[in-house]
C-alpha cells in the first residue's frame, strides 16, 4: 500500500533551485517506489475530469513566461499508460464520476517540476489528470475516494497544487515568510492532521485570511482529490516551508 500525497508544485523555477524544500523532494523520491503515478495538476482544468491517455513519451508543456531561458529547455521524457488511465477511468465510472481520455496533451509544470526532482530518472509512467475548480469540495473529496484502491497496486497518487497561492502577494526579495501566510497554512495543517473534513470543507468561511491566501480554489483542490484517495491512516504533514514571502512549500501524506 502506497499512500497519497499532496505537493505544492511552487513557480516554475522550482527545478533549478537548491533549498530545503528542492531537498527535500529529492530525498522523498528516493524513499518511494511506485508502479505508476497519477497525478492530478492544478494547471490543467476541465468541466469534465480528463485522464491523459498515451504509452509514449509526453511532450513538455511550459506553461509560463518571462523566466530564465535554461527552464525552456528542461525535459522530463517520462511515458504516459493507457493501462492505468484506462484503470483510473474505470474505477471514476464504478461511482458514478464522468471523465474522458486525452492523446494529446503534454505535462505541464504543476506536473513535470515535482517529478522533474523526485524522480529524475524519468522511469515511472506518469498518468495526468485534470481538475475542476468549480466543483463543491465534497466533490472533489469523493472523486479522490473513488481511486483510492490505486494506493494498494502501489500506484502513487499526487495532488500538485499549493495552499497559499495569491500571485500578486509574491516578494521575489523576501527573506521570511508573510505572517498571514503562515497562520492560514498552520489552521490548514491543523485540521488536516485532525482529520477534520467539516471545518475543511468551509475552510473560506472559518480559516484566517482563507480569500487571501486562496483567490481561486484551483490550487487548493488537489489536496482535496488526494486527502480522499488516501489510506485512512492518519494524514501527516511532512514538509513545511516558504519561499517569496508567500509562496507555501507543503507536502501532506495521507
Amino acid at each position: 500500500m502506497i499512500s497519497s500525497l499532496f505537493l505544492c508544485h511552487g513557480g516554475p523555477t522550482l527545478v533549478i533551485e537548491k533549498n530545503e524544500y528542492t531537498n527535500f523532494l529529492k530525498d522523498l523520491g528516493k524513499k518511494l517506489t511506485p508502479k505508476a503515478i497519477v497525478i492530478f495538476t492544478a494547471h490543467w482544468e476541465n468541466e469534465i475530469t480528463t485522464i491523459s491517455s498515451i504509452d509514449h513519451t509526453y511532450d513538455m508543456i511550459y506553461d509560463f513566461y518571462g523566466f530564465p531561458d535554461e527552464l525552456y529547455s528542461i525535459k522530463y521524457p517520462a511515458k504516459g499508460s493507457i493501462e492505468v488511465a484506462t484503470k483510473v477511468q474505470a474505477l471514476l465510472k464504478n461511482q458514478g464520476i464522468e471523465s474522458k481520455l486525452d492523446e494529446n496533451r503534454g505535462l505541464d509544470h504543476g506536473a513535470w517540476d515535482v517529478l522533474y526532482l523526485m524522480f529524475p530518472n524519468a522511469n515511472i509512467p506518469v498518468v495526468q489528470v485534470s481538475v475542476n475548480p468549480e466543483l463543491p469540495k465534497e466533490t472533489q473529496y469523493e472523486l479522490g475516494r473513488a481511486i483510492k484502491d490505486l494506493g494498494k497496486e502501489e500506484i502513487l497518487v499526487i495532488g500538485s497544487g499549493s495552499t497559499v497561492h495569491n500571485l500578486a502577494t509574491v516578494d521575489w526579495n523576501a527573506k521570511r515568510a508573510e505572517e498571514w501566510a503562515v497562520e492560514f497554512d498552520n489552521w490548514l495543517i491543523e485540521k488536516v492532521e485532525s482529520s477534520d473534513m467539516e471545518d475543511l470543507l468551509n475552510y473560506r468561511q472559518l480559516a484566517p485570511h482563507a480569500k487571501h491566501a486562496v483567490p481561486r480554489q484551483e490550487h487548493l483542490v488537489p489536496m482535496f482529490i488526494a486527502m480522499g484517495s488516501g489510506n485512512g491512516d492518519d494524514p501527516k504533514l511532512l514538509h513545511q516551508s516558504y519561499a517569496y514571502g508567500t509562496l507555501s512549500y507543503i507536502c501532506f501524506e495521507f
